[in-house]
């Protein structure tokens, strides 16, 4: 077969330095535009995200399914480009599929059978470790935590303070001393613990199914809001683990909380140093019911010094949670899987 003839060769010969040059600008002046356009390719960093992110709730985390057809992230909460559905069939078009582990069952047997490219799966819990079982087998399943863990991927707290500019104090009247709110109670648990030896030396006003008091919704704060102290105590102690018996039945009803959880540097991390007192400030219960039999309405007062800078933000709504994650979603890691979830929340 005759060998293709070559190409001709232009009959200025070899191309000159000034046809180099001009080139090689032009080339350059192509890169630095492609940079621009497209800085992601570039660095390595993940694309931005132009279209709706779409989060998928594979069961949604309470028994009432809201409906979340339209466009609720935008609507409730100002967060744009963020659309949540309960669909399965739009698993393939899903950027994020949300497993909370309330729903989870052992096994995965109503987990879907594959992961289409690059979509991320979250686990998500409120309970504490203590609470959490089954986790084992979840291993190098999720790529993203969502909990109440600060160290989480993506932070969901029971509450928080936000600053409010109403610089004023409200403290109810109150008619009572302490009070306590529990459901469950049992006697292995620390919180069960406490509670009775100080109440050996004072009178704690008890509310809740435990003890057959049971407080409707609107009721909660007008009742415990009576009490001077609250016994903000959680079921268990693990870092983080501040929930709503701190943030809504103490905080929120403007009566001063007695806790018992994490130490108080971790307190301090949510709330002022002053807008609380610690179960671990005393050497013993004894001193501590002393503390709050005998203390005088001045030092009462600078419990609720917060108020005059912030306000109580309660977490509440499922919606609202889970909207937090397309807000999130450009900074969490890419290609990460949990290999050991049971150990990482469990630490």
């Amino acid at each position: 077969m005759p060998r293709a003839s070559p190409l001709p060769r232009p009959p200025w010969g070899r191309p000159g330095v000034k046809a180099v040059i001009t080139a090689g600008v032009f080339v350059t002046t192509l890169w630095n535009l492609r940079c621009f356009l497209n800085p992601s390719e570039v660095s390595g960093e993940a694309p931005k995200h132009t279209e709706p992110l779409v989060v998928l709730v594979w069961d949604w985390p309470s028994k009432q399914v809201p409906n979340v057809s339209r466009d609720i992230c935008h609507e409730l909460y100002g967060i744009t480009g963020c659309w949540l559905t309960t669909e399965r069939r739009l698993l393939d078009q899903a950027d994020v599929v949300v497993f909370p582990h309330t729903r989870l069952q052992p096994g995965r047997d109503r987990l879907p059978k594959e992961r289409p490219p690059g979509q991320n799966w979250v686990w998500v819990s409120l309970e504490s470790p203590s609470n959490t079982k089954a986790l084992a087998g979840w291993n190098q399943t999720f790529n993203w935590v969502m909990t109440y863990r600060q160290d989480s991927d993506i932070f969901i707290p029971y509450g928080k303070l936000v600053p409010n500019r109403s610089a004023t104090v409200n403290i109810p009247t109150k008619t009572n001393l302490v009070s306590w709110v529990i459901s469950n109670y049992h006697r292995t648990q620390k919180r069960a613990e406490v509670y009775r030896n100080l109440s050996r030396y004072l009178h704690v006003n008890i509310y809740g199914k435990a003890n057959k008091k049971p407080l409707c919704k609107d009721c909660l704060l007008p009742t415990t809001s009576k009490s001077k102290f609250y016994l903000a105590f959680e079921n268990s102690i693990h870092q983080d683990y501040i929930t709503e018996k701190l943030w809504r039945n103490s905080l929120m009803a403007s009566t001063v909380p007695v806790v018992l959880g994490p130490p108080r540097a971790n307190y301090e991390q949510f709330i002022p140093a002053d807008s609380f007192i610690h179960v671990d400030d005393f050497g013993s219960l004894a001193e501590l019911a002393t503390f709050l039999k005998t203390m005088n309405s001045s030092r009462y007062r600078q419990f609720f010094a917060w108020q005059k800078r912030y306000s109580v933000k309660l977490y509440t709504d499922w919606r609202e949670r889970i909207c937090t994650i397309c807000t999130a979603y450009p900074s969490l890691p890419r290609g990460h899987v949990y290999p050991d979830l049971e150990t990482w929340f469990n630490t």
